[in-house]
């Protein structure tokens, strides 16, 4: 099945469950390298008057550094079917192991370069419009570090405008 061009407005589905139960790629890099990571964190919403998708990269993850290199990334969702590509994009790090032999996904590149994987179901082609690194000092709730940073590891957010969705829904 082929994927066909909607409007940010148009998605299907509750974005909750896609991001938290679900699960997505975050896909950044382009033909000459690129990598995959399983995220549970992220959103989608309207900011500056842009239809935007955001995410959240720790710091020591491979994917990071495609993500400060790059203009563009993708956010891309799958089915059950692919839970187990999704586990190991999650579990491994493309620093040691080539996930893309490994998971079987078949990489495919937008016009401007970033990548997604065919198998997916709804792709977010993204253009970074914002970055910066989330700091202890900035909690308002402060049981929050001490339950998700224990270890001083913490995200940098990123925020992009989504340029292009990408489907297969029936």
């Amino acid at each position: 099945m082929a994927f066909k061009k909607i409007k940010p407005e148009d998605i299907k589905g509750n974005v909750f469950d896609m991001i938290d139960r679900q699960w997505m790629l975050i896909t950044a890099g382009d033909k000459s390298g690129y990598n995959m990571m399983t995220a549970s964190w992220g959103g989608m919403g309207v900011l500056w008057g842009r239809d935007v998708a955001f995410c959240f990269v720790r710091h020591s993850r491979y994917t990071f550094g495609l993500m400060e290199n790059g203009e563009y990334y993708t956010l891309s969702f799958y089915g059950e079917e692919c839970r187990p590509a999704l586990n190991l994009c999650g579990s491994k790090s493309g620093r040691d192991t080539d996930k893309t032999a490994a998971t079987g996904l078949t990489p495919v590149f937008a016009d401007c370069g970033a990548p997604y994987f065919a198998q997916a179901k709804l792709v977010l082609v993204c253009r970074k419009l914002y970055s910066d690194d989330i700091e202890e000092k900035h909690f308002i709730d402060r049981s929050i570090p001490a339950r998700q940073y224990a270890d001083n590891d913490y995200h940098k957010t990123y925020v992009g405008e989504i340029i292009e969705v990408l489907t297969k829904e029936d």
